[in-house]
């Protein structure tokens, strides 16, 4: 943005309406960009309404944001008495972000314009995150995605959100790796390295919160403003959205339902993540001889044994059933939204299957939630580690 408005880089708490007050037009530009991304084009009168801002007040913050190129007009909408109003929706091509996904089994990059549309991508499986190459990839991959931009577009790139699991080192023995391989990890620092090769705002987050975070952001179906996502990966885990806010807790990691215990078939405690995790279904198909590598191909379609996967799914949805409950007596949500790298008939499946669950559990003193699918499916992390720098410089806390 221009000289004036610096203060749109960092994150920060507001209500729905604006203030009229002089100093404030940095916040008041983050509320027009929110309101026109939650609701779509909007006139200056709307605006006014929903903001409580004076008319005269939102006719100066668009034109500002105008001249920026954050928003556009749209066509006159005639018919009523008086001037006809113009519509302002966002520009796309007004603003560019970055989302690195780390995971276990491979590392993604995407680049995204100012709606969320992801413009370009790169992949790279893996057998285990090597922090250098990991490293390497995400200075050469975001180099060669903001090359396809052109040169004024490559200044407006924002920042470089990250995605991955908080104390990744401690997986190690889970995925087969020497713990000594993931040592690095431990005592570097990847987000400031990101920030110091890129010179870009870097942003961290927990991987199933980033995806919780992008069905916030930017899921296509209307939000709930209280709602337990669960993303279900190589690793299950979750996030949480109060009064419409993403809750990461003083540690990032609330909602970090994959630690909750639940029974398993036998009735002994397990955690969740035992059970309900990609990598439970994944040794089953090597115990069963099948070749696993299909499960992390693609997300779109498995080409896996039936009865393996309709196992998985009994066992998984019973135990997130379990931590839905355990949930509900802390957080009183009104949904639960489901998602994760599965197919979509999976997704389905899962979420029917977590449903119907719930229905014969003893919910007394709680109010059973909608259990809902996610919108977003496999660009949940990659989407929603590139949402951070988009809410840290130019949204309001997101808003019902």
């Amino acid at each position: 943005m221009k000289d004036g408005s610096d203060s749109l880089r960092t994150g920060g708490q507001s209500d729905a309406l604006g203030t009229n007050q002089s100093g404030m037009r940095a916040q008041n530009e983050r509320l027009v960009l929110t309101l026109i991304r939650r609701h779509g084009a909007l006139s200056k009168s709307e605006i006014a309404r929903l903001t409580g801002l004076s008319v005269q007040t939102v006719s100066v913050i668009m034109r500002a944001l105008e001249d920026e190129r954050l928003i556009l007009r749209g066509e006159p909408q005639r018919g009523r008495v008086g001037q006809p109003s113009v519509p302002m929706q966002l520009n796309p091509r007004g603003a560019f972000f970055h989302g690195l996904k780390i995971g276990r089994r491979s590392v993604e990059m995407v680049l995204t314009d100012f709606l969320g549309t992801i413009l370009a991508r790169r992949v790279r499986q893996h057998d285990y995150p090597d922090y250098d190459a990991v490293l390497a990839f995400a200075l050469d991959t975001a180099e060669a995605l903001a090359a396809s931009l052109s040169a004024e577009e490559r200044g407006r790139v924002a920042g470089l959100g990250i995605a991955m699991p908080f104390e990744i080192w401690g997986w190690a023995t889970m995925i087969g790796v020497d713990p000594e391989a993931m040592t690095p990890w431990r005592q570097r620092d990847i987000q400031a390295e990101l920030s110091q090769g890129l010179h870009l705002p870097v942003f961290l987050q927990n991987d199933a919160t980033a995806a919780c975070s992008a069905e916030l952001v930017f899921g296509t179906q209307e939000q709930p403003s209280d709602f337990l996502h669960v993303y279900v990966a190589f690793f299950i885990g979750g996030g949480v959205v109060l009064d419409g806010r993403l809750f990461q807790g003083p540690t990032g990691n609330a909602g970090a339902i994959g630690s909750m215990p639940v029974p398993d078939r036998s009735g002994r405690m397990r955690q969740l993540i035992d059970l309900a995790s990609l990598v439970t279904l994944e040794r089953r198909l090597k115990a069963a001889g099948v070749d696993a590598s299909d499960l992390w191909a693609s997300s779109e379609r498995w080409e896996l044994p039936g009865e393996i996967v309709a196992d998985w799914l009994d066992e998984a949805a019973e135990a997130i059933a379990h931590a839905v409950h355990g949930a509900l007596a802390v957080l009183d949500v009104s949904a639960v939204r489901i998602d994760g790298w599965i197919p979509p008939e999976v997704r389905r499946e899962l979420t029917d299957r977590v449903a119907a669950c719930l229905q014969r559990h003893d919910l007394t003193g709680l109010t059973l939630p909608e259990i809902q699918q996610g919108s977003i499916g496999a660009d949940a992390r990659a989407l929603g580690a590139a949402s951070q720098p988009l809410l840290a410089r130019f949204l309001v806390a997101y808003l019902r």
